[in-house]
């Protein structure tokens, strides 16, 4: 079965509100993209975070931007306090700079709220 993508604006309007409650302040919530997938057959991702890279900003003469996927087949069956903790796990990723890359977790306190 091939992956099939549906904009998610639920997952967009909880993305915006971890934003202003985590003190995520380097994000822009308007260049954060919510995806909703269903196909895939991976069986331990929850969500995906898909970066931007600086070459493909200059090519498209675009600022940076992220895309977060979340896996209906997993991520939909959670409570929505986990939810909460995929997304944030996600939002982690995003670099203080908002430059389009990724950044890897703190691997001492990867569960910690903060960006």
């Amino acid at each position: 079965m091939a992956i099939k993508y549906h904009h998610a604006p639920d997952v967009k309007k909880r993305i915006t509100e971890l934003i202003h409650l985590h003190g995520f302040k380097n994000v822009t919530p308007e260049r954060i993209y919510c995806f909703r997938s269903t196909g895939s057959s991976s069986r331990r991702i929850l969500a995906r975070i898909w970066s931007f890279p600086k070459i493909w900003q200059l090519a498209l003469y675009m600022e940076p931007r992220y895309v977060i996927e979340v896996l209906s087949e997993r991520y939909d069956k959670l409570s929505a306090e986990k939810q909460d903790e995929v997304l944030i796990h996600e939002l982690k990723h995003i670099p203080k700079k908002f430059s389009g890359g990724l950044k890897k977790h703190d691997h001492y306190n990867p569960r910690s709220l903060g960006p």
